[in-house]
Protein backbone atom coordinates (compact mmCIF):
# COMPACT_ATOMS: atom_id res chain seq x y z
CA UNK A 1 0.00 0.00 0.00
CA UNK A 2 1.45 3.74 -0.89
CA UNK A 3 2.45 5.37 1.85
CA UNK A 4 3.34 2.66 4.36
CA UNK A 5 6.07 1.35 5.31
CA UNK A 6 7.18 -2.02 4.84
CA UNK A 7 8.98 -4.25 7.72
CA UNK A 8 12.97 -4.52 6.72
CA UNK A 9 13.55 -8.63 5.51
CA UNK A 10 15.08 -10.21 8.31
CA UNK A 11 18.65 -10.12 6.84
CA UNK A 12 18.74 -6.81 6.61
CA UNK A 13 17.83 -6.53 9.97
CA UNK A 14 20.70 -8.81 10.65
CA UNK A 15 22.67 -6.46 8.89
CA UNK A 16 21.60 -3.50 10.99
CA UNK A 17 22.00 -4.87 14.60
CA UNK A 18 24.51 -3.71 16.76
CA UNK A 19 27.19 -6.94 17.21
CA UNK A 20 27.85 -5.82 20.92
CA UNK A 21 30.50 -8.23 21.19
CA UNK A 22 32.69 -6.46 18.54
CA UNK A 23 35.33 -4.04 20.25
CA UNK A 24 38.36 -4.17 17.78
CA UNK A 25 38.53 -0.69 16.13
CA UNK A 26 41.26 -2.03 13.69
CA UNK A 27 41.65 -5.36 11.93
CA UNK A 28 45.53 -6.01 11.43
CA UNK A 29 46.08 -9.65 11.77
CA UNK A 30 44.08 -12.38 13.60
CA UNK A 31 47.01 -14.17 16.12
CA UNK A 32 45.28 -12.36 18.94
CA UNK A 33 41.30 -12.99 17.51
CA UNK A 34 39.43 -15.79 20.20
CA UNK A 35 37.10 -18.08 18.69
CA UNK A 36 34.00 -15.81 19.40
CA UNK A 37 35.57 -13.30 17.44
CA UNK A 38 36.11 -15.40 14.50
CA UNK A 39 32.97 -16.72 14.92
CA UNK A 40 31.18 -13.01 14.62
CA UNK A 41 32.86 -13.02 11.42
CA UNK A 42 31.46 -16.01 9.95
CA UNK A 43 27.86 -15.03 10.87
CA UNK A 44 28.35 -11.77 9.62
CA UNK A 45 29.28 -13.11 6.43
CA UNK A 46 26.59 -15.21 6.24
CA UNK A 47 23.92 -12.38 6.00
CA UNK A 48 26.36 -10.77 3.35
CA UNK A 49 26.52 -13.77 1.23
CA UNK A 50 22.63 -13.40 1.20
CA UNK A 51 23.16 -9.74 0.04
CA UNK A 52 25.36 -10.88 -2.33
CA UNK A 53 22.58 -13.16 -3.71
CA UNK A 54 19.67 -10.65 -4.59
CA UNK A 55 18.64 -8.82 -7.43
CA UNK A 56 20.32 -5.44 -5.96
CA UNK A 57 23.13 -6.75 -4.21
CA UNK A 58 23.20 -3.42 -1.75
CA UNK A 59 22.30 -1.84 1.68
CA UNK A 60 22.95 1.22 3.05
CA UNK A 61 24.66 0.03 6.71
CA UNK A 62 28.20 2.14 5.79
CA UNK A 63 26.48 5.22 4.06
CA UNK A 64 27.98 8.48 5.00
CA UNK A 65 31.19 6.17 5.38
CA UNK A 66 34.47 6.77 3.08
CA UNK A 67 36.98 3.87 2.69
CA UNK A 68 40.62 4.62 1.23
CA UNK A 69 41.73 1.53 -0.59
CA UNK A 70 45.85 2.31 0.29
CA UNK A 71 47.74 -0.13 -1.94
CA UNK A 72 51.36 0.04 -1.79
CA UNK A 73 51.93 -2.85 -3.96
CA UNK A 74 50.03 -4.60 -7.19
CA UNK A 75 47.06 -6.60 -6.11
CA UNK A 76 43.51 -7.50 -8.37
CA UNK A 77 41.36 -9.39 -5.95
CA UNK A 78 42.39 -8.11 -2.92
CA UNK A 79 41.69 -4.50 -3.79
CA UNK A 80 38.40 -5.23 -6.32
CA UNK A 81 37.45 -7.44 -3.58
CA UNK A 82 37.35 -4.75 -0.50
CA UNK A 83 35.92 -2.20 -3.46
CA UNK A 84 32.84 -4.33 -3.96
CA UNK A 85 32.63 -5.06 -0.62
CA UNK A 86 32.20 -1.25 0.50
CA UNK A 87 30.59 -0.37 -2.24
CA UNK A 88 27.86 -3.26 -1.76
CA UNK A 89 27.27 -1.58 2.01
CA UNK A 90 26.90 1.76 0.47
CA UNK A 91 30.10 3.33 1.43
CA UNK A 92 32.31 6.30 -0.42
CA UNK A 93 35.57 4.24 -2.02
CA UNK A 94 38.30 6.11 -3.26
CA UNK A 95 41.25 4.06 -4.43
CA UNK A 96 44.78 5.14 -4.38
CA UNK A 97 47.62 3.21 -5.31
CA UNK A 98 51.54 4.16 -5.05
CA UNK A 99 52.69 4.87 -8.42
CA UNK A 100 49.57 7.51 -8.02
CA UNK A 101 50.39 9.27 -4.77
CA UNK A 102 52.72 11.82 -3.15
CA UNK A 103 54.74 8.88 -2.44
CA UNK A 104 56.54 9.03 -5.47
CA UNK A 105 57.22 12.62 -4.70
CA UNK A 106 59.11 11.56 -1.62
CA UNK A 107 55.94 11.43 0.66
CA UNK A 108 56.26 9.18 3.86
CA UNK A 109 53.83 7.00 4.83
CA UNK A 110 52.78 8.81 7.87
CA UNK A 111 52.62 12.16 5.84
CA UNK A 112 50.39 9.80 3.28
CA UNK A 113 47.94 8.71 6.11
CA UNK A 114 47.33 11.86 8.04
CA UNK A 115 46.39 13.38 4.51
CA UNK A 116 44.02 10.56 4.14
CA UNK A 117 42.31 11.32 7.22
CA UNK A 118 42.37 15.32 6.74
CA UNK A 119 40.82 14.40 3.73
CA UNK A 120 37.64 12.71 5.62
CA UNK A 121 38.46 8.74 5.44
CA UNK A 122 36.89 6.37 8.05
CA UNK A 123 38.74 3.50 7.40
CA UNK A 124 41.63 2.63 5.39
CA UNK A 125 42.23 -0.79 3.77
CA UNK A 126 46.19 -0.84 3.15
CA UNK A 127 48.64 -2.86 1.79
CA UNK A 128 52.64 -2.41 2.04
CA UNK A 129 55.02 -4.43 1.05
CA UNK A 130 56.93 -3.84 4.59
CA UNK A 131 55.72 -5.49 7.45
CA UNK A 132 54.31 -3.69 10.60
CA UNK A 133 53.69 -0.63 8.42
CA UNK A 134 49.41 -0.40 8.87
CA UNK A 135 50.64 -0.58 12.76
CA UNK A 136 53.00 2.67 12.28
CA UNK A 137 50.21 4.39 10.23
CA UNK A 138 47.70 3.43 12.72
CA UNK A 139 49.73 4.93 15.62
CA UNK A 140 49.31 8.30 13.82
CA UNK A 141 45.98 8.75 13.23
CA UNK A 142 42.40 8.20 14.32
CA UNK A 143 40.89 6.44 11.35
CA UNK A 144 40.51 2.28 11.38
CA UNK A 145 42.92 0.19 9.68
CA UNK A 146 42.05 -3.19 8.02
CA UNK A 147 45.52 -4.99 6.79
CA UNK A 148 45.29 -6.29 3.24
CA UNK A 149 48.56 -7.56 3.52
CA UNK A 150 51.58 -6.38 5.10
CA UNK A 151 55.49 -7.48 3.71
CA UNK A 152 55.77 -11.33 5.51
CA UNK A 153 53.90 -10.64 8.66
CA UNK A 154 49.93 -10.82 8.14
CA UNK A 155 46.93 -10.77 5.41
CA UNK A 156 44.20 -11.48 7.98
CA UNK A 157 41.17 -10.64 5.27
CA UNK A 158 42.60 -13.80 3.62
CA UNK A 159 42.80 -15.93 6.53
CA UNK A 160 39.23 -15.10 7.67
CA UNK A 161 37.66 -15.83 4.12
CA UNK A 162 39.63 -19.07 3.94
CA UNK A 163 38.07 -20.30 7.18
CA UNK A 164 34.72 -19.36 5.86
CA UNK A 165 35.28 -21.26 2.65
CA UNK A 166 36.05 -24.48 4.68
CA UNK A 167 33.15 -23.69 6.95
CA UNK A 168 30.86 -23.53 4.04
CA UNK A 169 32.29 -26.87 2.08
CA UNK A 170 33.26 -29.16 5.26
CA UNK A 171 32.08 -27.53 8.38
CA UNK A 172 33.63 -27.19 11.32
CA UNK A 173 37.55 -27.70 11.47
CA UNK A 174 38.21 -28.48 14.81
CA UNK A 175 39.99 -31.75 14.82
CA UNK A 176 40.59 -31.56 10.94
CA UNK A 177 43.68 -32.20 9.27
CA UNK A 178 45.28 -29.17 7.17
CA UNK A 179 48.28 -29.40 5.81
CA UNK A 180 50.11 -25.89 4.37
CA UNK A 181 52.65 -26.61 1.70
CA UNK A 182 55.17 -24.05 -0.04
CA UNK A 183 57.21 -20.90 1.06
CA UNK A 184 55.89 -20.70 4.67
CA UNK A 185 58.52 -18.83 5.64
CA UNK A 186 57.81 -15.55 3.40
CA UNK A 187 53.88 -16.10 3.23
CA UNK A 188 51.67 -13.60 5.26
CA UNK A 189 49.07 -15.80 4.04
CA UNK A 190 50.55 -18.82 5.77
CA UNK A 191 51.07 -16.82 8.95
CA UNK A 192 47.63 -15.81 9.39
CA UNK A 193 46.06 -18.99 8.86
CA UNK A 194 48.11 -20.84 10.83
CA UNK A 195 47.22 -18.45 13.71
CA UNK A 196 42.98 -18.71 12.33
CA UNK A 197 43.52 -22.68 11.79
CA UNK A 198 45.08 -23.31 15.12
CA UNK A 199 42.23 -20.99 17.25
CA UNK A 200 39.37 -22.90 15.59
CA UNK A 201 41.32 -26.20 16.71
CA UNK A 202 42.50 -27.60 13.60
CA UNK A 203 45.80 -29.77 13.32
CA UNK A 204 48.27 -28.11 11.22
CA UNK A 205 51.04 -29.42 9.21
CA UNK A 206 53.32 -27.50 7.70
CA UNK A 207 55.39 -29.12 4.67
CA UNK A 208 58.21 -27.61 2.35
CA UNK A 209 62.41 -27.23 1.83
CA UNK A 210 64.02 -26.77 5.34
CA UNK A 211 64.83 -23.63 3.65
CA UNK A 212 61.09 -21.94 2.79
CA UNK A 213 59.83 -23.62 6.87
CA UNK A 214 60.31 -21.37 9.82
CA UNK A 215 62.79 -22.87 11.79
CA UNK A 216 60.86 -21.54 14.89
CA UNK A 217 58.23 -23.81 14.07
CA UNK A 218 60.59 -27.07 13.90
CA UNK A 219 61.52 -26.63 17.62
CA UNK A 220 59.82 -26.19 21.16
CA UNK A 221 57.22 -23.66 20.68
CA UNK A 222 56.73 -23.25 24.44
CA UNK A 223 53.02 -21.11 23.76
CA UNK A 224 54.85 -18.48 21.44
CA UNK A 225 53.22 -19.98 18.31
CA UNK A 226 50.52 -21.50 17.44
CA UNK A 227 51.00 -25.80 17.77
CA UNK A 228 51.66 -26.88 14.37
CA UNK A 229 53.76 -30.06 12.84
CA UNK A 230 56.42 -30.14 10.55
CA UNK A 231 57.43 -32.69 7.72
CA UNK A 232 59.37 -31.46 4.99
CA UNK A 233 57.86 -34.77 3.22
CA UNK A 234 55.02 -34.00 0.91
CA UNK A 235 53.98 -37.43 0.29
CA UNK A 236 54.09 -38.43 4.28
CA UNK A 237 52.77 -34.89 5.27
CA UNK A 238 49.23 -35.08 3.04
CA UNK A 239 48.56 -38.53 4.15
CA UNK A 240 45.03 -38.29 5.35
CA UNK A 241 44.74 -34.79 5.08
CA UNK A 242 41.28 -33.52 5.03
CA UNK A 243 42.61 -30.18 3.68
CA UNK A 244 45.60 -29.39 1.70
CA UNK A 245 46.31 -25.42 1.05
CA UNK A 246 49.08 -24.77 -1.42
CA UNK A 247 51.67 -21.51 -1.46
CA UNK A 248 52.72 -19.74 -4.34
CA UNK A 249 56.44 -19.97 -5.17
CA UNK A 250 58.67 -17.00 -5.91
CA UNK A 251 61.11 -17.10 -8.66
CA UNK A 252 63.03 -14.75 -6.45
CA UNK A 253 63.21 -17.94 -4.15
CA UNK A 254 65.32 -19.98 -6.55
CA UNK A 255 67.68 -16.65 -7.66
CA UNK A 256 68.49 -15.81 -3.96
CA UNK A 257 70.18 -19.50 -3.54
CA UNK A 258 67.00 -21.49 -1.15
CA UNK A 259 66.20 -23.88 -3.95
CA UNK A 260 68.07 -25.82 -6.47
CA UNK A 261 65.51 -25.82 -9.08
CA UNK A 262 61.94 -25.12 -9.78
CA UNK A 263 61.98 -28.65 -11.59
CA UNK A 264 62.97 -30.41 -8.37
CA UNK A 265 60.74 -27.86 -6.32
CA UNK A 266 57.79 -29.35 -8.41
CA UNK A 267 58.99 -32.77 -8.22
CA UNK A 268 58.96 -32.94 -4.71
CA UNK A 269 56.06 -30.73 -3.75
CA UNK A 270 53.82 -29.89 -6.82
CA UNK A 271 50.10 -31.36 -5.90
CA UNK A 272 49.05 -33.26 -8.74
CA UNK A 273 46.53 -36.29 -8.71
CA UNK A 274 48.58 -38.65 -7.44
CA UNK A 275 49.60 -37.32 -4.31
CA UNK A 276 45.72 -35.78 -3.59
CA UNK A 277 45.05 -39.44 -3.59
CA UNK A 278 47.29 -39.92 -0.63
CA UNK A 279 44.80 -37.30 1.25
CA UNK A 280 41.08 -38.48 2.70
CA UNK A 281 38.82 -39.20 0.29
CA UNK A 282 36.83 -36.12 0.91
CA UNK A 283 39.64 -34.11 0.79
CA UNK A 284 39.57 -30.16 -0.48
CA UNK A 285 42.16 -27.93 -2.11
CA UNK A 286 42.80 -24.30 -1.56
CA UNK A 287 45.27 -21.76 -2.92
CA UNK A 288 45.48 -17.63 -2.19
CA UNK A 289 46.57 -16.92 -5.54
CA UNK A 290 47.66 -15.89 -8.22
CA UNK A 291 49.10 -19.90 -8.87
CA UNK A 292 51.89 -21.06 -10.53
CA UNK A 293 50.45 -24.17 -12.41
CA UNK A 294 52.82 -27.02 -13.16
CA UNK A 295 55.08 -25.76 -10.38
CA UNK A 296 53.04 -25.80 -6.71
CA UNK A 297 49.75 -27.49 -8.01
CA UNK A 298 49.04 -29.23 -11.31
CA UNK A 299 46.19 -27.71 -13.98
CA UNK A 300 44.04 -30.61 -13.28
CA UNK A 301 44.13 -30.04 -9.66
CA UNK A 302 43.97 -26.36 -9.23
CA UNK A 303 40.52 -27.03 -11.63
CA UNK A 304 39.46 -29.76 -10.44
CA UNK A 305 36.63 -30.85 -8.71
CA UNK A 306 38.06 -30.53 -5.03
CA UNK A 307 39.12 -27.45 -5.57
CA UNK A 308 37.66 -24.06 -3.53
CA UNK A 309 40.10 -21.52 -5.19
CA UNK A 310 37.07 -20.07 -6.86
CA UNK A 311 35.09 -20.28 -4.02
CA UNK A 312 38.04 -18.43 -1.96
CA UNK A 313 37.76 -15.78 -4.55
CA UNK A 314 34.00 -15.24 -4.18
CA UNK A 315 33.65 -15.40 -0.52
CA UNK A 316 36.69 -12.57 -0.05
CA UNK A 317 33.31 -10.29 -0.73
CA UNK A 318 30.97 -11.50 1.77
CA UNK A 319 34.21 -11.54 4.83
CA UNK A 320 35.22 -8.33 3.66
CA UNK A 321 32.22 -6.69 3.80
CA UNK A 322 31.40 -8.70 7.25
CA UNK A 323 34.85 -7.01 8.31
CA UNK A 324 34.08 -3.56 7.04
CA UNK A 325 30.77 -3.61 8.51
CA UNK A 326 31.82 -4.91 11.90
CA UNK A 327 34.79 -2.16 11.86
CA UNK A 328 32.15 0.67 10.56
CA UNK A 329 29.29 0.10 13.56
CA UNK A 330 32.13 0.44 15.85
CA UNK A 331 33.26 3.51 15.18
CA UNK A 332 30.17 4.88 15.16
CA UNK A 333 29.33 3.41 18.07
CA UNK A 334 32.09 5.22 19.51
CA UNK A 335 31.22 8.03 18.31
CA UNK A 336 27.82 8.11 19.69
Amino acid sequence: MVGQQQAPSPAVEEIGAQPTRWTRRHVLDIDDFSVEEIELVMSQADAMSEVLSRDVPRVPALRGVTVVNLFYENSTRTRTSFELAAKALGADVVNIADSASSVTKGESLVDTVRTVQALGADIVVMRHAQSGAPYLAMRHSEVSFLNAGDGWHAHPSQALLDLYTLRQRIGSVRGRKVVICGDVAHSRVARSNIWGLATMGAQVVLSGPPTLIPREFSGPQEGLLPPVRVDHDFNSAIEGADVVMMLRLQAERQQSGLLPSLREYALLYQLDEERLARAASGAVVMHPGPMNEGVEISPAVAHGARSLVESQVTNGVAVRMALLYLVGNRRREARS
